[in-house]
């Protein structure tokens, strides 16, 4: 363990202003006229950002030690390979049942 890190309450609302208003932000984009693949991969976007902001600040991961960091990296680069497997897979099948 690296120690303990108490934030204060001025940096924990300024986290989750920002938290709240990239959630508005993932909305908003939703009433854009983006084109059809693109405003997918924009709110993706934005939610990777919110979901790296809540493991770096309030996990506490930013003020931890670099082992849990390499932790969290190692098991989602795993899950986005397990889940990259299975689309790979979703190319080649074939109807179960067939079209009239």
């Amino acid at each position: 363990m690296s120690g303990h890190h108490i934030s204060s309450a001025k940096f924990l609302w300024g986290i989750g202003t920002a938290l709240f208003i990239l959630t508005f932000i993932t909305v908003a984009v939703t009433w854009i006229n983006i084109p059809d693949p693109w405003n997918v991969v924009v709110a993706i976007f934005i939610a990777v950002v919110k979901a790296t902001i809540v493991a770096l600040f309030f996990m506490n991961l930013w003020w931890d030690s670099q082992f849990n960091v390499m932790l969290l990296i190692t098991s989602v680069v795993f899950f986005l390979l397990l889940v990259g497997i299975t689309l790979l897979d979703t190319l080649y099948r074939s109807d179960p049942i067939p079209s009239f």
